[in-house]
C-alpha cells in the first residue's frame, strides 16, 4: 500500500474528517507538516494553512514562512500567518519558550477555526512523537493516562500522520519530493523531547532493535489497562454518586471502604478536578468535625455530616443585595395581580393584596400555607420600604414563626440541618427597617404574621 492510500484509509477508518468539512492545517515548513499538507491537498480535501512565525531563529524563521507561503500561493490554498514575540510572552508569563510557543499557536489556531469556519485543526505528529510523549511523561507526574501518549483525535484537533512512523515520513517525503526546511533546534539535546529522540531512544534500540514497534504495542496495552480501569470507576461512580440539581451527593459510609486506595479516589473524583494532594488532605480529616470545604479549579467539596456534597464553583457574590421594592406598590396592584423579581435562578412574586376588616372571619386563620417554605402571607402595614433580598450576614437573627424569642440565623440553620453550601444560597427578605421578614423558602418571622389586628395582607411566593 502506497503512502497516499495508507493516509486516506487512516482518515476514513478513524473518521477524522470528511470531504464536506474545512480543515485548518498547522504547517511549520518542516518535513512532517509539509508531508501532511502535500497529502491533504493531493487527496482533494478543503484545507487552509496556518503558519506561526515565532521569530526565534532570525532569517531562518522568515525562510520557513516563505516556503509555506509559496506553496499556498502556487496551489491557491487559503494562507494565514502570524508573527509572535515568543520570548517576550515567555518572560511575561514566566514559562519556557516551548510552552509559550504552544500556548500562542493553539490559541491562534482556535481563533482561526471559529472565525473562518474550519471544522478541524490538523497537527502533524506521527507515531514517533507518540512514543516520545509517552516516554517524556514518565518524567512527569501524569499517571497511567500520561503513558497513553498522544491521541489521534481530541475535540477539534486531529493528527492525520499517526499512521506513519518517523522513518516512513522521511521515506515518503523523499519519494514524493516534498519541499521542506529543517529546524536546526530539532537536532539540539537542549530540549527534553529532543534528548529523548536523539539520545535515549537510540540507547533502547541498542538493547532492542525493534524498540519502537514494541513500545507502540506497550502503549496499546497501557490504553487497554486504562480503559478497563475507567469502566470499573464508571460503575462505582454510578453506585456512589447521587445527582440532585446542581449538587452531587456521596454517602460517607459508602466511600469509607475506598479511603486506603488513593489511586481509585483520584479516578473517582477526576471529573471534578481534585488533585491527589487535596484528596489526601480530605482523608486526613475524615474523622474530625464536619464542615471542611475543599476546592479544585472548578468545584467545591463539602464534608457534611453523613455525606460529601460537590457543587460547581460560581461567581456567586455572597454580599449581593437586590432592591426589590423601592416603595409601596399596593395602590398599583389589583386583587389577583402580582409583580415578580428574579433572584439568581429563582423568582420572588409579590401580589394578591387583600383588605381584611377586624371582623373578617378569615383574619384569625393561619397566614402561611406551608410554614413559610414557599408561600407566605404577611401583614402589609408592617412593611417599610425599600425591601431587599440578600444572603445571610454574620450576626443575623429573626423570630421564627410560632416563637416569641429571637434566634440567631446560624443556629436556626443548624437546627434545620442546613449544610454550608445551602446556607450560602438561601435568600433573606429584609424589611426597610433592617428586620428579617422571611428566610425565603424556610420560615417567616413571627413579627410579620397575619393576626386579628391585620387589615392588609400581602402574599409572597418563591418559585
Amino acid at each position: 500500500m502506497d503512502a497516499k492510500t495508507k493516509f486516506s484509509h487512516f482518515l476514513t477508518k478513524n473518521e477524522l474528517i470528511n470531504r464536506s468539512e474545512k480543515v485548518l492545517l498547522a504547517v511549520s515548513g518542516g518535513k512532517d507538516s509539509m508531508l501532511m499538507l502535500h497529502l491533504m491537498h493531493d487527496l482533494g480535501y478543503q484545507i487552509g494553512i496556518a503558519h506561526c512565525n515565532f521569530q526565534l531563529r532570525a532569517k531562518e524563521s522568515d525562510l520557513d514562512e516563505e516556503l509555506v507561503r509559496n506553496f499556498a500561493l502556487q496551489h491557491q490554498i487559503p494562507f494565514h500567518v502570524i508573527h509572535f514575540d515568543t520570548e517576550e510572552y515567555a518572560d511575561e508569563h514566566k514559562i519556557s519558550i516551548q510552552m509559550a510557543a504552544r500556548e500562542l499557536r493553539y490559541e491562534w489556531f482556535e481563533q482561526l477555526r471559529t472565525e473562518f469556519g474550519y471544522r478541524k485543526i490538523a497537527i502533524a505528529q506521527h507515531l514517533n512523537d507518540h512514543i516520545e510523549t509517552s516516554l517524556f511523561n514518565l518524567t512527569r507526574s501524569t499517571g497511567l493516562k500520561g503513558l497513553l501518549g498522544i491521541s489521534i483525535q481530541r475535540d477539534h484537533l486531529i493528527r492525520p500522520l499517526m499512521c506513519f512512523t518517523g522513518a516512513e515520513v522521511e521515506q515518503t517525503v523523499k519519494e514524493l519530493q516534498v519541499p521542506y526546511r529543517d529546524d536546526q533546534s530539532n537536532f539540539s539535546s537542549k530540549y527534553a523531547r529532543n534528548k529523548i529522540r536523539l539520545e535515549i531512544i537510540p540507547k533502547f534500540k541498542e538493547i532492542q532493535p525493534d524498540f519502537e514497534q514494541i513500545f507502540l504495542e506497550n502503549i496499546k496495552h497501557f490504553e487497554e489497562s486504562y480503559q478497563f480501569i475507567q469502566r470499573i470507576v464508571l460503575e462505582r461512580r454510578k453506585e456512589l454518586y447521587r445527582v440532585e440539581g446542581k449538587y452531587v451527593y456521596i454517602q460517607r459510609a459508602d466511600l469509607s471502604q475506598y479511603l486506603s486506595d488513593a489511586y481509585f479516589l483520584f479516578e473517582l473524583f477526576k471529573p471534578f478536578g481534585f488533585q491527589k494532594s487535596i484528596l489526601e488532605e480530605m482523608i486526613s480529616v475524615w474523622d474530625k468535625p464536619m464542615g471542611q470545604v475543599f476546592e479544585s479549579s472548578d468545584y467545591e467539596l463539602l464534608m457534611d455530616r453523613d455525606q460529601l456534597i460537590i457543587r460547581e464553583r460560581t461567581a456567586l457574590e455572597k454580599e449581593q443585595e437586590v432592591l426589590i421594592l423601592k416603595e409601596d406598590v399596593r395602590k398599583h396592584l389589583s386583587p389577583g395581580e402580582s409583580v415578580s423579581f428574579p433572584f439568581l435562578d429563582s423568582i420572588l412574586a409579590l401580589g394578591c393584596y387583600r383588605d381584611l376588616g377586624i371582623t373578617d372571619p378569615k383574619s384569625s386563620k393561619q397566614n402561611t400555607n406551608d410554614n413559610g417554605k414557599s408561600e407566605i402571607q404577611i401583614d402589609a402595614d408592617l412593611l417599610h420600604f425599600p425591601l431587599k433580598l440578600r444572603f445571610k450576614h454574620q450576626g443575623d437573627y429573626f423570630i421564627p414563626l410560632g416563637m416569641t424569642g429571637r434566634k440567631k440565623l446560624s443556629d436556626f440553620f443548624i437546627q434545620e440541618k442546613v449544610n454550608r453550601f445551602e446556607k450560602e444560597e438561601i435568600p433573606i427578605l429584609v424589611n426597610g427597617n433592617g428586620e428579617i421578614i422571611w428566610v425565603v423558602g424556610m420560615r417567616l418571622d413571627n413579627r410579620y404574621k397575619v393576626t386579628e389586628n391585620t387589615k392588609k395582607v400581602l402574599t409572597l411566593v418563591f418559585k
